[in-house]
């Protein structure tokens, strides 16, 4: 399975990495990803610490 959030389906980004000199290359961001057995899940998936807070907000 990739690394793709359940919920909000929030995956790699992409952008630019600067150097001190200004040149730009390529770079990619991961989402903050945690491992989490949601409840009435058997198996853990993948949830983005945002939709984590909001989950706990909501409870």
């Amino acid at each position: 399975m990739s690394k793709v959030c359940s919920i909000c389906g929030k995956s790699k980004m992409s952008g630019n990495k600067v150097s001190h000199s200004n040149r730009k290359t390529p770079k990619t961001y991961s989402a903050n990803l945690k491992k989490v057995k949601l409840d009435g899940e058997t198996s853990a998936q993948y949830v983005c610490t945002r939709c984590l807070r909001t989950l706990s907000k909501q409870d």
